[in-house]
Formats: C-alpha cells, sequence, structure tokens
C-alpha cells in the first residue's frame, strides 16, 4: 500500500524532470518536422500548433491533464497515439527482458552459490573471473561481438535485423511473442526463425544479468555463512548437506531482493540490445525517440519504465513477505 501510496507523486516527479530536461535540451523538433526548405512562419505556425510556444510550466500542465485522460501524444515521427505505440511494442520488450533475467539468473544464482561454498577453490575464483568479464564489457560492445564472431564470422546465427525473417510472415498476434504466436499457429518455419533471433540478444542480456548476480549471491551466501546460527549448526555437527539448506533458506530473501531491483534496473541495458539488433521494442523506440528528439515518446517511455520499476518492486515486496512473513513488522 505504501508502494501505491507513493506512485502518483513518483510519476509527477518523473514526469516533470523529464520534461524539463528534453526542453532544456535545446533540441528544437519542428524544425525537422517542417523540412529544410520550411520558413521562419512556417516553423513559428508548427510550434504554435504544437504548444511549444508556450512557458514550460504551461506545456507540462497541458501534459498532464492529457495523461490524466489517458492520452499520452502522438509520436512527432510516426504521427501515432504514443500510448498505442507502447502497448504494441512491450510483448517484444519484455519477451527478451524476461527471457534474457531468467537465463541470466539461472547461471548467476548457483553460480554465486557455488563460489561461496567453494570459497578459495577455483571455482570461485572462475566465478569471480566471469563476473568481472560481464561487468567490464560495455554493452553495446557485447551485443556488436556476437552478431560479428556468431553471424559474419562463424555463420551459426541470423543477422540482427529484427525478430523475424524478412522472408517470412508474422504469426498471428496472440501473447506477442513471435515464438510462441507461430507455436500456436503451426507455424513451425516462422518459430524456428524466431527462436533463432531470439537467442543472441537473450545471451546478451543473460550476460549483463548473470555478472552482478553473481558478485552479489557470492557476497549474501558468504553473509549467511558466517552467521552465528550457521556456527552453531557446524558446532553440533549437522551434516553438510543440512547446513548448505540453512545457509540457502536464509539468503533466499536478499537473493530474491536483488535479483527483482536488476530486473527493473536492466530496461535501459535492453534498450542498447534492442537497438543493435533491430528488436522493435520499447526500448528501441525510446532510444530512437530520444535521438530523434520526439519528446511525446521519450515522456511516454520514462513513464512506462516507472510503472514497471515500480510493479517490479511491489512483486519482489510480496515474494519476499511469502518467504520472510516477519518482514511485515519491520
Amino acid at each position: 500500500m505504501r508502494r501505491l501510496a507513493l506512485l502518483a507523486p513518483l510519476l509527477l516527479i518523473i514526469g516533470f524532470l523529464t520534461f524539463a530536461l528534453l526542453r532544456m535540451g535545446g533540441q528544437d523538433p519542428t524544425a525537422m518536422l517542417a523540412g529544410p526548405t520550411a520558413t521562419i512562419e512556417e516553423i513559428n505556425r508548427l510550434r504554435a500548433d504544437y504548444g511549444l510556444d508556450q512557458p514550460m510550466p504551461v506545456q507540462f500542465g497541458i501534459w498532464v491533464g492529457h495523461v490524466l485522460q489517458g492520452d499520452l501524444g502522438r509520436s512527432w515521427i510516426t504521427n501515432r497515439a504514443v500510448l498505442g505505440e507502447l502497448i504494441d511494442r512491450l510483448p517484444a520488450t519484455l519477451e527478451l527482458l524476461l527471457c534474457g533475467v531468467a537465463l541470466g539468473a539461472l547461471l548467476g544464482i548457483p553460480a554465486g552459490m557455488v563460489a561461496a561454498f567453494r570459497r578459495g577453490r577455483f571455482a570461485d575464483f572462475a566465478s569471480r573471473a566471469l563476473a568481472l568479464f560481464g561487468f567490464s564489457i560495455p554493452t553495446y560492445f557485447l551485443a556488436l561481438s556476437m552478431l560479428l564472431i556468431f553471424f559474419y564470422v562463424l555463420e551459426w546465427s541470423p543477422p540482427g535485423m529484427g525478430r523475424l525473417s524478412l522472408m517470412l510472415t508474422p504469426p498471428p498476434r496472440l501473447t506477442g511473442s513471435y515464438t510462441l504466436d507461430a507455436l500456436l499457429a503451426g507455424d513451425g518455419a516462422a518459430a524456428r526463425s524466431a527462436f533463432s533471433q531470439l537467442i543472441l540478444p537473450v545471451v546478451c542480456v543473460a550476460i549483463a544479468t548473470a555478472a552482478p548476480v553473481v558478485s552479489q549471491v557470492r557476497a549474501i551466501v558468504l553473509g549467511v555463512l558466517g552467521t552465528d546460527h550457521i556456527s552453531y549448526a557446524r558446532a553440533q555437527g549437522l551434516p553438510h548437506a543440512m547446513i548448505s539448506r540453512i545457509a540457502l533458506r536464509g539468503a533466499a530473501t536478499p537473493v530474491v531482493t536483488f535479483v527483482g531491483a536488476e530486473l527493473a534496473g536492466l530496461v535501459g541495458t535492453t534498450s542498447l540490445i534492442e537497438y543493435v539488433f533491430a528488436w522493435g521494442g520499447v526500448g528501441q523506440f525510446g532510444l530512437e525517440a530520444i535521438i530523434k528528439g520526439d519528446f511525446a515518446v521519450v515522456q511516454g517511455y520514462v513513464l512506462m519504465l516507472a510503472l514497471f520499476s515500480v510493479a517490479m518492486f511491489l512483486i519482489v515486496d510480496l515474494m519476499v513477505l511469502a518467504l520472510e512473513p516477519r518482514a511485515a513488522l519491520r
């Protein structure tokens, strides 16, 4: 309830900061919309049509009024409603983000636990080395390197040109995931193509996810192993398997909290991966809007990121309460 109560003022503050930063950036989209041959009079008329000739507080008040009615404005690039554009592209981003985070968590959590239980051994050094590699390499460089190696050099992967081969027709939209929709429609060729297009972007997101997860899970489990009740369990001669279960139970809550926070923060990272692979999701759409100065899309994109983050933290809170009911008393 506290999360939900903070939602309205949080969105208002984020919306105002985004609005102000866009206006202070000095980028005037009306010159681009009017074209290179437009006169000063035509540009001024466009500014008046879009309300850009008004003071910034007035512009912000008008925008808030429209948002409260469910209107995020129209994209100056596509001339379509921003809300519709974001909703249409959201399944592509969720497919990439959830698959990548799930794979990264499946790899990172066990690796971090093994590193903690075998501290100072080869498994510990190997896990930390891989985590350091994932931390060090920039996301866009990782995505470009994956394309260079697996598409250009080895020719194992299709080109990074969207979610489906250009030679195939997208399946009927049911879930928004081309792979699932193609399977449900019985289109084997489209399903294979969509799955092959999904592999490299998902691996990139998984690497970006696994690196911090390995380090944090290792630190969390080491902290639990150093507590008094684990020392007491060892002194009582409990078997190693039982001590491991006790330690993992104690580490479950902070691990879930960290992975949930990591998922909320990976949307920006996913935007770069979407852009490199021409994925067509919300992240690529928002990044292109920032580059082109499409104010309405950028504001809607930031609001969607804020809503997604709040929703993720709310889900994490509920999961923490299920794992540790005493958290409700804090």
